[in-house]
């Protein structure tokens, strides 16, 4: 008996979890079915793969699952963005180390043919490439690189130039891969394209970064199963790196930018203020107490919360859930409007509100619930900016002009929770601020959604 059936049944699985992956009401299915492809792959590999000595493979295993254990266990689900970068470096340190090992051991006693050893060259340079690229955006989200685009001049012909070195490189590697010296200069390009490239992009285009990163990843382990002959790791590959490219395509087009804008814009590197439409520094923000929103609050039968990034900056999901239970307990109704790019990875809103328990049914995507807000008694803006910005409708001048936005300003009244009046990571001014219908409540939004329940709670005693 060989690998065979166990590398079937785990890539099925893999298939089924992505399947279930596409839908919030079978997503926990799906994770746990692709859980057990993966431990299925592993078992098969250890069993059949006529491994001499499993002393390295258990040493590896056992600093794996604490670090793997200790990053689930300790870091927060707001914290989800970095968590998934962390992943995607190490996927891609893997690979590339993979591709290290097998062409020295190849060139040593094998040698090697055409064909391995373009796939050897592509998962060391998309492996390397993931691997710094992913800590840049870690970096980039944790706040120890700025979230702002950082560029330079002639930083496009730059990466594309040692872009294409490195395919050229890889061509000559084809022709002959004795060039050693060559091999190694193609992996240092992937390093340095992986950290150029990502540098010049903006925190806004995070979840377009992860997204393509995560394509990367499934490229390079794709690579490898070319180059050791592993089916599973060529099909658990395709599927992530196929997914993950339509779903960046997918979320460029939510904020109506082409791909190569995200990857070549440095969106928001010089944001014109005026563009915005509010005013600059100066603008006339409508701002409210506490007892004042709990007032419209209490009096509004439908209330449809945007979540955004400065949610998961609070932790504030499960204050958000609590007040929707007070407001439904007073007979409003309650949904949830989750924006394509919210937050900083794909899913970003779904993953905190899944996790403080938010029924599946009262989340909304944008073309589901637009049209709602124009008969919405109040719509609850909980740290979102850019996603409701009405000057991506109105006003051509804007840098997000032509972004899809919810249509928040139509509701009646419109509860904006902020920790302060800056800019979003567009970098440009809010025209929903300064309407008549918007009342903005400063400060922390968690703290404040607690007095907000507070208030709720004593109006209907």
């Amino acid at each position: 008996m060989s690998a065979s059936l166990p590398y079937l049944i785990a890539s099925v699985c893999f298939i089924l979890a992505l399947q279930g992956l596409s839908s919030p009401t079978h997503a926990r299915r799906g994770n746990l079915v692709g859980a057990f492809g993966m431990l299925v792959a592993v078992v098969g590999t250890l069993l059949y793969a006529h491994i001499l000595t499993f002393l390295w493979i258990g040493i590896g295993l056992m600093i794996g699952s604490a670090i793997g254990a200790a990053m689930s266990i300790w870091i927060p689900m707001t914290k989800m963005p970095e968590r998934i970068a962390l992943s995607h470096c190490f996927g891609g340190l893997a690979a590339a180390l993979v591709g290290v090992s097998e062409y020295h051991h190849r060139m040593a006693f094998e040698g090697i043919d055409k064909f391995t050893m373009g796939a050897l060259g592509l998962e060391v340079f998309l492996g390397f490439l993931t691997f710094t690229g992913s800590l840049m955006a870690f970096g980039k989200l944790q706040g120890l690189i700025s979230g702002a685009p950082m560029t330079y001049k002639g930083q496009n012909a730059t990466n594309v130039t040692m872009f294409f070195a490195a395919l050229v490189l890889l061509v000559l590697l084809v022709l002959d891969p004795s060039r050693s010296f060559l091999f190694y200069l193609m992996g240092a390009l992937g390093l340095a394209v992986g950290v150029l490239a990502v540098l010049p992009i903006g925190g806004a285009d995070m979840p377009v970064v992860i997204s393509l990163l995560n394509s990367y990843a499934g490229m390079a382990s794709a690579a490898t199963g070319f180059a050791l002959g592993n089916y599973v790791l060529i099909i658990a590959g395709a599927l992530d790196g196929t997914s993950g490219f339509l779903l960046s395509m997918k979320m460029s087009q939510a904020m109506n930018r082409s791909f190569a804008n995200v990857l070549f814009g440095a969106f928001g590197a010089q944001p014109d203020t005026a563009a915005g439409g509010a005013g600059g520094p100066a603008a006339n923000y409508n701002l409210a107490t506490v007892e004042d929103a709990v007032g419209v609050l209490t009096a509004a039968q439908t209330v449809i919360v945007v979540p955004g990034y400065g949610m998961a900056v609070s932790q504030a999901q499960h204050a958000v859930r609590e007040l929707a239970q007070s407001l439904e307990a007073n007979g409003a109704t309650v949904k949830y409007a989750i924006h394509p790019v919210a937050g900083r990875m794909p899913g970003h809103m779904n993953v905190l509100l899944a996790e403080a328990n938010v029924p599946y049914d009262q989340l909304y995507d944008l073309e589901d619930i637009n049209d709602e807000f124009a008969r919405t008694d109040v719509a609850l803006v909980v740290g979102a900016n850019d996603v409701v910005n009405p000057a991506a409708k109105n006003n051509p001048g804007s840098p997000i002009y032509g972004m899809p936005v919810f249509n928040v300003d139509q509701s009646r009244a419109v509860i904006v929770l902020k920790r302060s009046v800056a800019t979003g990571f567009a970098g440009i001014e809010n025209d929903l601020f300064v309407q008549p219908n918007t009342m903005m409540v400063l400060g922390d939004a968690k703290k404040t959604l607690r007095e907000f329940i507070a208030g709720v709670k004593e109006e209907a005693a």
